[in-house]
């Protein structure tokens, strides 16, 4: 996946295409992370208008799909906007030479408008999920869900999900390292756990809260070897347990246990692309205890056992 195009839809986001182009723009070739060619199409050429009232040169027109190995199709303002046949025949030829598609936002209806979104699980933003289903009643809309991998096609939530999905690419293709590395670069998350819920009417969390709770999960990714119960969390928080699930649960979107096998299992996936640990040593340093236990976690979460995890992501020099 070195070749990705952000193609622009009706009345494009300006923050859509910023998260497309940080991530696969921005050339972090100098520090050992894969360089993309990165373009900007649209139908026509030229000057374009984004939603913040910003004008961008777009220099390529949808001839640019025929050599993308990726192609993310960013949403717009305008959902009841009339598709262009021709960008619709363009995806549909694009994937059909085996491109990746992806998008966010309302960029699902695109997608959906191609047909290519049908007998096939998608997101969109939550406000237009009820919308996507009633047009397209043959594409499965999972309303919840920050993102959602049907192989070569991917749809993600809102804007920022964007991010989230950009990342999970990363992650896909290259590996927990190079993923963590972008993330830690542009000053977000890696990985999100929870759903587009913990967005939708949720009241602010306290402050003080949300301090003291900050400071946990900091103390938690540095102490993943420990028997971290919701106990002792709660004790290093000051509140009750039953406050801190709650309180948790506002903050990241999941539970105590949830969050924690993620941040688990991205630290056993950064330590087997990155050494020569033993699977059991890999296990005992982010809390698995034995090797059975990261076995049964990372086939369930991940799909491969951690061995052949490791022999598909050891690493290697990756920019070209």
């Amino acid at each position: 996946m070195r070749d990705v195009v952000a193609l622009l839809s009706a009345a494009p986001g300006g923050f859509g295409l910023g998260v497309v182009g940080e991530v696969f723009g921005y050339d972090r070739s100098a520090v050992g992370l894969p360089r993309f060619s990165y373009a900007v199409a649209a139908s026509e050429p030229g000057v374009q208008r984004l939603d913040s009232g910003l004008a961008v040169l777009v220099e390529h027109g949808l001839e640019r799909l025929a050599s993308a190995d990726l192609i993310h199709v960013l949403g717009g303002d305008d959902v009841d906007a009339v598709p262009d046949p021709a960008v619709l025949d363009a995806l549909r030829t694009a994937y059909d030479q085996g491109a990746t598609l992806a998008s966010h936002c309302s960029g699902a209806f695109l997608l959906a408008a191609a047909g290519l979104l049908d007998g096939r699980r998608a997101t969109t933003h939550w406000s237009h999920a009820a919308e996507l289903r009633r047009r397209y009643p043959a594409v499965e809309v999972d309303p919840h869900g920050l993102y959602v991998d049907e192989g070569r096609i991917l749809t993600g939530a809102g804007t920022a999900a964007g991010i989230d999905l950009c990342l999970y690419l990363l992650r896909r293709e290259f590996g927990a390292r190079v993923a963590n590395e972008v993330a830690r670069s542009m000053v977000v998350p890696p990985h999100r756990d929870g759903g587009q819920a913990q967005f939708i009417g949720s009241p602010l969390a306290d402050v003080a809260d949300c301090d003291r709770l900050g400071d946990v999960l900091f103390w938690m990714r540095a102490n993943l070897h420990r028997e971290l119960t919701v106990e002792t969390l709660a004790a290093r928080a000051l509140v009750s347990p039953r406050s801190f699930a709650r309180h948790f649960q506002a903050l990241t979107g999941t539970s105590p246990r949830a969050w924690l096998l993620g941040q688990r299992l991205q630290a056993a996936e950064e330590l087997l692309e990155g050494g020569d640990l033993s699977v059991e040593e890999v296990a005992r340093r982010v809390g698995f205890g034995t090797a059975a236990g990261l076995r049964q976690q990372f086939v369930k979460r991940r799909g491969v056992p951690p061995r052949d995890y490791r022999r598909s992501f050891r690493r290697t020099a990756v920019a070209s």
